[in-house]
């Protein structure tokens, strides 16, 4: 009896194998291999901080004061944000960028804050922004040094200077591509996304590539955001450009992985209130990361309209999470989808003369002969009319238009 329920069994085991093999076209097992159990654990993991579900809101050093950076200008810098009522917008990011280190490291291979900048270290610092409701950023580059070749890279020390970011309370890290060793950036970010993982701190991951190896196509398995341009500088062309480069990545944006075309210039004086509106404008609704570089210790009550416009914030911080796209080039017009069946519009006029610009509601993504509500956002009223095949606007040099458009339910006659 037990010889011939083994062989019975043996022979069931048999016919399991026979499926299983002529069934391995038409179910395909990644292999058992321990390379792959790892990669694939990773792959689902790299983004396991949960942070940027909206794109970030702060602040960074760079823009305006560049290497002239010290721990008191990243003080006034968060008592800034606090005292003007934009960390209640939701600017809560405080970052460090380049020229904060000293060149060498210590006997044990660690970063050690420049003394005559940061005198009182970085943790020490981290504690008072902390305590300030904040949160600090700090710089390093997948390199031998930064950009500024005034302090070291993170390259080949990733795990550690992880770690020592960790322990001191950071919690966003800018990680830029100069004086790197020629090897692919789609192997030394993601070293960097390892070791942050493993830092037992969440730290928002902004990766600085430059768009040069296109990290819009790999960044969302590697960081939070992704730069998609080269550096933005204060003025209307360049701003523009920038848009324009970013605007060729738009899908690949979704809440926890955002296009970064740079931080904001607004305030630096290089652009009129106009041309830093359309700049504002479309940084919002392209779910860039929204990091001022501006002095905010002498905030124009204009620079604070433009960059505290309550309105226009909700739109960079919508949970839908989709990036707006410019959906017509004759015409400048950008749009984009919004949670709860709304739509952003923003017409734009770029050239030094006055002109109409007309939205087609087909462009925006809105079917034709819908009634639509339409809200201005930077003059913060509802217009009377609404909308049912275009709209138009009569726009200045450099004007814009930036209008909420939420389609109305017809009324049962």
């Amino acid at each position: 009896m037990e010889r011939k329920l083994t062989c019975c069994l043996l022979l069931i085991s048999l016919m399991v194998i026979g499926i299983t093999s002529s069934g391995a076209n038409m179910i395909k097992k990644p292999p058992n291999t321990k390379f792959h159990y790892y990669s694939e654990r990773l792959r689902r993991n790299l983004l396991a901080n949960t942070l940027g579900l909206t794109p970030p809101m702060g602040w960074n050093s760079w823009n305006h004061f560049n290497c002239n950076v010290n721990e008191t200008i990243i003080k006034d810098a968060a008592d800034g944000l606090v005292s003007s009522g934009l960390a209640q917008l939701g600017y809560t990011y405080v970052n460090i960028d380049d020229c904060w280190a000293e060149k060498v490291r210590d006997k044990n291979g660690n970063l050690v804050a420049r003394n005559t900048t940061f005198p009182s270290g970085i943790k020490a610092l981290a504690d008072y922004v902390h305590s300030r409701g904040l949160k600090l950023g700090i710089y390093s580059s997948a390199g031998f040094f930064t950009c500024s070749n005034t302090m070291p890279g993170s390259l080949g020390y990733e795990e550690q200077d992880a770690k020592t970011f960790a322990s001191w309370g950071i919690d966003y890290l800018k990680y830029d591509n100069c004086y790197n060793d020629g090897t692919n950036p789609t192997a030394r970010y993601p070293a960097m996304t390892r070791a942050l993982m493993k830092a037992g701190r969440p730290i928002y991951y902004s990766l600085c590539e430059w768009g040069d190896m296109h990290p819009a196509t790999w960044g969302f398995r590697v960081g939070n955001s992704w730069r998609t341009t080269g550096d933005i500088s204060d003025n209307f062309d360049t701003m523009m450009n920038r848009a324009d480069m970013n605007n060729m990545y738009a899908d690949y944006a979704r809440p926890g992985g955002w296009n970064d075309p740079d931080m904001l210039e607004v305030g630096n004086g290089g652009m009129t209130k106009d041309q830093y509106i359309i700049h504002f404008s479309l940084w919002a609704m392209v779910k860039s990361p929204l990091l001022l570089g501006c002095d905010l210790t002498n905030l124009t009550q204009e620079t604070l309209e433009i960059i505290g416009n309550k309105e226009v914030i909700a739109i960079n911080q919508d949970p839908l999470g989709v990036q707006a796209k410019k959906v017509r080039e004759d015409a400048e017009i950008w749009a984009g989808p919004l949670s709860g069946y709304r739509f952003v519009a923003l017409l734009v006029n770029r050239g030094t003369w006055s002109t109409n610009i007309t939205a087609h509601l087909e462009d925006i993504g809105i079917p034709p002969k819908t009634k639509v509500q339409v809200r201005d956002l930077w003059e913060h009223k509802t217009l009377e009319e609404t909308a049912t095949m275009n709209l138009t606007a009569s726009l200045g040099a450099y004007g814009s238009k930036m209008y909420l458009l939420t389609p109305l339910k017809e009324q049962s006659s």
